[in-house]
């Protein structure tokens, strides 16, 4: 358990400080326009899409509840923590570095901008590490469901 604790912390720390670094970088005006993607700063006061904006400074704290009840949950459940503690850490680290940039920045600072063909929306290493875990979540749930067939 101790292990995977270990490994779960590495994870969180270099994702959050990698993610937080490159933030900086456009933050502190960086900026590459291509034809298809361009890397941009824009700042996101709502989650997915720009939903929930209307929230404004609260959502970070709505934020942080959701995570406290999801460590708990872990504490709580262990057995879950053992499966899934690799994407925990990539969960975690992307989720608190987007609700750091809205106590810090006010909003989530994007930087990713998919412009070719049609628009898409503006996102971040945080985002994808969050969906990184979500995949990994689903993979482990769907091979250890597998093996108990």
């Amino acid at each position: 358990m101790l292990k995977r604790l270990l490994i779960t912390t590495a994870i969180f720390i270099v994702s959050f400080l990698l993610d937080q670094y490159i933030k900086f970088l456009f933050v502190d005006g960086f900026e590459l326009k291509g034809d298809c993607i361009s890397l941009v700063l824009a700042y996101n006061y709502g989650v997915a899409f720009s939903m929930l904006s209307f929230l404004e400074g609260n959502l970070k704290y709505l934020q942080l509840v959701m995570i406290s009840i999801g460590i708990i949950y872990l504490l709580l459940n262990r057995e879950t923590f053992k499966l899934y503690y690799i994407p925990i850490g990539l969960l975690i680290a992307g989720g608190l570095s987007n609700i750091y940039d809205r106590f810090i920045h006010g909003g989530v600072v994007d930087y990713v901008y998919w412009h070719c063909g049609f628009d898409f929306a503006i996102f971040n290493l945080a985002d994808v590490l969050i969906d990184i875990a979500v995949v990994l979540i689903l993979y482990i749930n769907y091979t250890s469901n597998k093996e108990h067939v």
